[in-house]
This record gives C-alpha cells, structure tokens and sequence, in this order.
C-alpha cells in the first residue's frame, strides 16, 4: 500500500470506498469488545489465588514483631509488609508507610493534608493560597490529572520525551511559586512506556522550584511490570539523587501490588523522608488507627522478598507479552502507510497510538459504534482536552488474545478510514516507530 499522502483525490474516494464497506461489514458482526483500562485479564488474577491461603484460621496471625494482626494498631503497617514495599521502591523500611489497597488513596491523602494543613516549610496550607498550580506531563493518566483538577488546580500540560518529561519546560514552569507539584510516572509511564533516563531523573532533583512546598509525586505503579522480565529498564532512584542535594524533602514515592496480586485487594505503600513521614502520620493518625494488616500479612507471607516478586511478575509477563505483540503487529502497515506512530513500551499496561492531528476523537467514535470501546480521546491530557485531538491510549491487557486480535484489526480500519477522511491536504505522519530499548 502507498502512503496515503502520496494517492491522489480520486485514489483517496475509491480507497475510503472500500474502507467502508469492509466497516459495514464489521458492524454486522456486533463486537463487543473492550480495550479502555488497563485491567489485568482472568488468568493474571488467577496467578495470585494462592494468596487467599497465604494465612487461614490455623496460621500465626501475628507478625514478625508480635503485634495480633486482628487487632488495632500498626498506623505505618507491620514490618514485613513496610520490608517488601520498600523493597519495590528502592527505599529503607522507616522509609515507608503502607497504605490500603490503592496508592490513589495516598496521593489523596497527601494532596489532601497540603491543602486542609500545608506541608511542613508550606507558608500556609494549600487551600489559602490564591492559586494552586500542578505540572503534567503529556501524555499521561487521566487519574492524577482528574484528582488535581478536583482539588481547584490549574494543570499545567508539558511534553513528554523519549527521556522523561520536558525539563527545559518543567525548569521554566517552576519558576511561579503558585506551581506546587509535578506528577511523575518514572517507569514504563502510562500510556508511552517511557522509562525516565538518569539524567532527567537528576534534573527533577536539581530543580530549583520558587515554590518552597514544591513536591514530586512520583508515582512508580510499574515499576516490576517489564514484558520482559530478563530484560529490564533501570531507574535511577530520586531518593538518592535528592539526598545528595540535600533535598529528599522534594519527593513523594508511591507503588502498589495492583497489578500484582489483586486490583481490588492489594496492598500500597508511599515513601518519603523522615520530615515528611512525620508529617504524614500526623495528620493519618486522625483517619484511622490502621489499615488491614491482614491483608498485609497475607501479602508479605505470598511474596516474602523481591526474588519472589520477580518469579511472579515474571508469569504476569509472559501472560502480557503476546497481547502488547498483537496489537504491535496489527499497528505496523499503519506506520508504512505514513497514517500513524507509536511507541514500542519494554512495560507498563498500556501502547501510546498517534493517529493524525484531527481525528482521534474520530476513530474512537468509529471504534465504539462497530463494537469496541477505547479510552475517551483527551484522556491522556489535563482537562481532558487533546489540542492536537491525536493520541488514543490502548489497553491490550484485559480482553483474551482471541478478541484482541479482533480489536486491534478493527481500530486499524478505523485509523485508515479517519485518515483517509482528512486527507484533503493535511500531511502525514513521518513512519518511524521508537523502540525505548534503543535508546542510548
């Protein structure tokens, strides 16, 4: 096939033609499929049935320090469980304060306590400020952006590099002091699969932020979701790179077993400094007396140390792999016929799709009528607005490998049809893909 900008104007109608009819066609088969979140499909769930027995009613429900796991108590959770999260993020255990199933609840909460009481240099607390301003780095998750904007935040929107965010702009950005935080997915990031390389992690740590509360939300969800767990991103640790500063005040370090063991029942956890944990427990302390150490229990007996962890995610990888390849596949002749990029993530959950400017609102639309669901175009910018309307974030994970090559095939016609559609003299994208693991 010829790259679509090159067909001519009769070319381009007989083209869309066809392309229709092969949609008509499609619609017949009334699909429903569903490729919107990244949610971990039935057999990676069943990979951790055996934490339900992990402990039962003749196991010692007691952790390592004594404490009766039924009872009150443990405000930063049991040792074990504050060991294995601060396993997975590179921290020491006094480091770390082990939360309940969702590390969303943690940022809440600490979004939350800036604005109600500051933090512990803030002038004042958040909510008395005139303005309160957070950078975002594009394209990204939908979440954190959604929970600043609750909170009265203005989103500050700056691109995303094959290196991480853009530092020139995130410099420029933190010279107002109404800028108080900037969200971070260092690993694998949500949706492009980008792993933040050294030097952009050492210039987060150096900056100099007029803001003297200014916060990095470093939000490492990925951090043990390699495709391939023999091949591995290294991430240069913040904590460290701040300490050296003298700045480990900067960062609040969040991760979670979501994707690990249950979505739904999983254990998360945050780090920070000692400055920061002090502040942290002291407002928590008025939420709850604990969280469920149970669960925390169960969890630290399931995956007692990070070679553990890594032999499971290992079974969650080779589960995940083919699904990312299906849908890589059925993206290549787009990249040939010069109507899309993307990116080629080495982990994560998700494959960051660039159709052409204009029409990814169009092709989800497309997608939805013929029976298959994708995220919102704009998801993966503040405010849910795509000034470009170009990125679609696809989600290969949850449904079976039978229905996603279904998928897939669909969302291809219908980036064919949409770019045929526009080109009425709009250029097409360059074809080249980037593959992070050929990154220097």
């Amino acid at each position: 096939m010829s790259r679509y900008s090159e067909l001519e104007s009769g070319q381009l109608a007989s083209l869309l033609d066809e392309l229709m009819e092969e949609y008509r066609a499609a619609k017949e088969r009334k699909l429903n499929l569903n490729m919107s979140r990244g949610v971990p499909e039935k057999a990676q769930l069943d990979l951790s049935t055996r934490l339900l027995t992990a402990i039962n009613a003749a196991s010692s429900l007691s952790a390592e320090d004594g404490m009766d796991c039924r009872n009150y108590g443990a405000l930063d959770g049991i040792p074990e469980a504050r060991r294995l999260m601060a396993q997975m993020l590179e921290l020491e255990p006094e480091q770390v304060f082990v939360g309940g199933n969702a590390s969303l609840s943690l940022m809440h909460d600490c979004l939350t306590f800036a604005f109600l009481h500051g933090l512990p240099e803030s002038p004042k607390p958040w909510a008395k400020e005139e303005k309160i301003k957070f950078i975002c780095p594009v394209p990204g998750y939908d979440r954190h952006f959604a929970m600043t904007e609750h909170f009265g935040c203005e989103l500050i929107a700056v691109p995303m590099t094959l290196e991480g965010p853009d530092i020139g702009a995130v410099t420029e950005a933190v010279k107002d002091p109404a800028v108080k935080g900037i969200w971070c997915v260092p690993k694998y990031s949500n949706p492009q699969g980008i792993t933040y390389s050294d030097a952009v992690v050492r210039a987060l740590a150096a900056l100099s932020p007029a803001a003297p509360d200014f916060r990095i939300f470093w939000d490492n969800a990925y951090t043990v979701h390699a495709l391939d767990m023999d091949h591995q991103d290294s991430l240069l640790n913040i904590m460290t790179a701040l300490e050296k500063l003298g700045k480990q005040d900067r960062v609040f370090m969040f991760t979670s077993t979501s994707k690990v063991t249950f979505p739904g029942a999983g254990i998360s956890a945050v780090g920070m400094s000692k400055a920061n944990l002090d502040w942290f427990k002291g407002h928590k302390f008025y939420q709850t007396i604990g969280n469920d150490k149970i669960n925390q229990l169960r969890h630290a007996r399931f995956l007692p140390d990070m070679d553990s962890v890594m032999n499971h995610m290992r079974k969650h990888a080779d589960i995940v792999r083919p699904k990312f390849q299906a849908v890589l596949d059925a993206l290549a002749p787009l990249g040939e016929e010069g109507i899309a990029q993307w990116d080629v993530p080495r982990g994560g959950y998700f494959i960051s799709l660039n159709v052409m400017p204009g029409c990814a609102k169009r092709v989800i639309q497309l997608c939805r009528e013929a029976g298959v669901t994708l995220t919102p175009a704009g998801s993966t910018h503040p405010y849910g607005i795509d000034p470009e309307d170009k990125n679609i974030r696809i989600a290969p994970t949850s449904p079976p490998i039978e229905e996603l090559h279904q998928a897939a095939d669909l969302l291809c016609l219908c980036v064919r049809i949409a770019s045929a559609e526009k080109l009425g003299g709009a250029a097409a994208l360059a074809p080249a893909q980037v593959a992070y693991g050929d990154r220097n």
